[in-house]
């Protein structure tokens, strides 16, 4: 499979980010989105028993593509550097898992998310767009999410990478993509 991983031009390490590093990665997602969209479609239509997949932006498209995804997540060992790094950020001493995702299914996590995100804005016009500089602590600090779910907003890309996690332990199946549109649905505000 000829699948184009996505290279961010940014550390992606948000609150370290520079407000204007942080608008100008907003831009850039915003930007690249489509492409992205575009990257994924030819993905999924790659392997055998996807190739009928239609992204056409509708909550139906999201189960194919959940099973798709959960073909596509993998695992590999953390280096010894990258658990010292973890547990030296860590408040409290908790046992680091000794596997990461890898880049791959890092970016189609982020692609998927993409992807979810439009599927929601097409069902629910009134969803916007937003990226939040209060404070550093908060879990989506400068990173792009959609509001309009009641009190909590939307990330996509958290949410898919978190999801991907889940597979990855076999705690989800790609059936869970279709189930995380219908339980946020529920949430937003018409």
């Amino acid at each position: 499979m000829d699948y184009k991983i996505l290279q961010p031009p940014f550390t992606l390490k948000f609150r370290e980010m520079s407000k204007k590093e942080l608008k100008d990665y907003f831009d850039w997602f915003q930007k690249v989105l489509p492409q992205r969209l575009d990257e994924l479609t030819k993905a999924v239509r790659e392997v055998p028993g996807f190739d009928s997949w239609q992204p056409d932006l509708t909550p139906a498209s999201l189960e194919l593509l959940g099973d798709w995804f959960a073909l596509q997540v993998e695992m590999r060992p953390r280096t010894q550097d990258e658990i010292e790094e973890i547990e030296s950020r860590s408040v409290n001493r908790i046992e680091i898992p000794s596997e990461e995702l890898t880049n791959r299914t890092f970016s189609c996590a982020m692609d998927i998310g993409m992807y979810l995100s439009q599927v929601f804005l097409t069902s629910y016009p009134s969803l916007r767009w937003e990226q939040s500089f209060g404070n550093k602590k908060y879990i989506d600090y400068g990173q792009p999410v959609l509001t309009g779910f009641g009190a909590a907003p939307f990330n996509p890309v958290r949410m898919l990478v978190t999801f991907a996690y889940g597979v990855a332990s076999k705690k989800n199946s790609g059936k869970g993509l279709r189930e995380i549109y219908d339980i946020w649905s529920k949430l937003i505000r018409v």
